[in-house]
C-alpha cells in the first residue's frame, strides 16, 4: 500500500510517498523564504507560494520515488487546521489528483500528522502519552489510536512555539525564533534571570506562556534609556542569558505538567510504554533532553521523530493518511478544508466535514 501525502498548512510546501512497510519512498519539502523580512508568516504570500510550487513538488516526489501516480493507493492532504489559503491549495491539489486517478481521498488533521509520525520513525505502540508542541499548538494528550485522543491539557493563551518566536522578535534575533533562541542559549547563563512558571500548582494539566513572555519583555525594558523598547541594544551575553533563562523556564513549565500527566497516564493506561514529543518545538534539543530524563524517571520510553520531521513535512501526512486509510477512513471530494479542527474530534464522526467510514 502506497499513500501520497501533501502538506501546505503554513509555510512549507511538501509531499511524500510512504508505504505500509514503513518505507519512505521519497519526500520533497520547499520552505518559503519570503516571510523572513516580515518576522512571521504572511498568509496571502504563503498561499500564493503554495499555488506556484505544489504541482512541481508533487511531480518531483514521484520522480524521486521512481513510481507513477497510478501506482499509489490513496491521496492524503492536510485539510486543517492551518492558514486556510494554503490548506485549500493542498486539498484541491489532492482532490484533483484523486479524481483523475480514481483513488480515495483522505483528509488528514495536521495535528494528527505530527501525533502519529513517531509510529513511523520509532515504532511507537498505542496508547502513548504525547506532548504536541509547535508554533500554533501546545497540548498534552493520550493517543489511544487513529482518531482516538484524550486531551489532558492545553495552553490557555500562547503556544510554546509562539512564545519562542515572540521572545526572539523582542530580542531582534530574526525568524523563525525558536532555533535562534536555542543557539543563543548555548552560550548563556540559564540561572541569571528568575522567570515565572504560569499555572504551576494549578491542579490541572493546562499550560500558559503569556505571562512568561511578558516577564521577558519587562527584563528587556529594564535596559531602556529613552522609553522605547525598539531602541534597546543588549550585549550578546545579555541576550544569551535571557534566551537561556527563557528556554529553561519554558522547559520546566512543560515538564512540570508532563510529570503529573505521566502519573495519570501510567495509572489509567498501565499498558502504555511511551512518552512522545512532536511538533516544531520538539526539534529543540534542550527540551528533548529534559523530556527524556522525565520519561526515564517515570519508567517510560522516550520517543521523538528525527529533527527534520518535527517541522511540517509531507512524510507525517502520508503516514497519517496511510493509517487512516488502513482503518477504512476516507473522505468525499466535497470535504471542506477547516481552519480549526480539534484533534480530539474524530474526522469520520464529523458529518459536516464530509467524513465517511468505508
Amino acid at each position: 500500500m502506497i499513500v501520497l501525502g501533501i502538506e501546505s498548512s503554513c509555510d512549507e510546501t511538501a509531499a511524500a510517498l510512504v508505504n505500509d512497510k514503513k518505507e519512505i519512498l521519497a519526500e520533497t519539502v520547499l520552505s518559503q523564504e519570503e516571510h523572513k523580512i516580515y518576522g512571521g508568516v504572511v498568509p496571502e504570500i504563503a498561499a500564493r507560494s503554495h499555488l506556484d510550487h505544489i504541482e512541481d513538488i508533487i511531480e518531483h516526489t514521484f520522480q524521486k520515488a521512481g513510481i507513477k501516480p497510478e501506482d499509489i493507493d490513496a491521496v492524503a492532504a492536510t485539510s486543517g487546521p492551518g492558514l486556510i489559503g494554503g490548506v485549500v491549495v493542498g486539498v484541491m491539489a489532492a482532490k484533483a489528483l484523486a479524481f483523475a486517478l480514481n483513488k480515495p481521498f483522505v483528509a488528514v488533521n495536521h495535528l494528527e500528522g505530527h501525533s502519529l509520525v513517531s509510529r513511523l520513525t520509532n515504532d511507537v505502540e498505542y496508547p502513548y502519552l504525547l506532548l504536541l508542541v509547535s508554533g500554533g499548538h501546545c497540548q498534552i494528550l493520550v493517543v489511544k489510536g487513529v482518531g482516538d485522543y484524550e486531551r489532558l491539557g492545553t495552553t490557555i493563551d500562547d503556544a510554546a512555539g509562539e512564545a519562542f518566536d515572540k521572545v526572539a522578535k523582542m530580542l531582534k534575533l530574526g525568524y523563525p525564533g525558536g532555533p535562534m533562541i536555542e543557539k543563543m542559549a548555548e552560550i548563556g547563563n540559564e540561572n541569571r534571570f528568575a522567570l515565572p512558571h504560569p499555572l504551576r500548582g494549578s491542579g490541572d494539566f493546562n499550560l500558559s506562556f503569556s505571562g512568561l513572555k511578558t516577564a521577558v519583555r519587562k527584563i528587556i525594558e529594564s535596559y531602556e534609556e529613552d522609553g522605547n523598547i525598539e531602541h534597546v541594544i543588549l550585549s550578546k551575553q545579555d541576550t544569551a542569558d535571557i534566551c537561556a533563562s527563557f528556554q529553561k523556564t519554558a522547559t520546566e513549565c512543560l515538564c512540570d505538567k508532563l510529570d503529573k500527566a505521566a502519573d495519570y497516564f501510567k495509572q489509567k493506561y498501565p499498558e502504555g510504554k511511551y512518552l512522545v514529543v512532536a511538533g516544531g518545538v520538539a526539534a529543540n534539543k534542550y527540551l528533548r533532553a529534559h523530556l527524556e530524563e522525565l520519561a526515564n524517571k517515570k519508567g517510560l520510553t522516550f520517543a521523538a521523530p528525527p529533527l527534520k520531521w518535527c517541522t511540517d513535512n509531507g512524510v507525517m501526512i502520508a503516514w497519517a493518511g496511510l493509517e487512516r486509510f488502513a482503518k477504512g477512513y476516507t473522505n468525499d471530494l466535497d470535504f471542506k478544508p477547516r481552519p480549526r479542527w480539534p484533534l480530539d474530534e474524530d474526522a469520520p464522526k464529523a458529518a459536516g466535514a464530509g467524513g465517511v467510514k468505508a
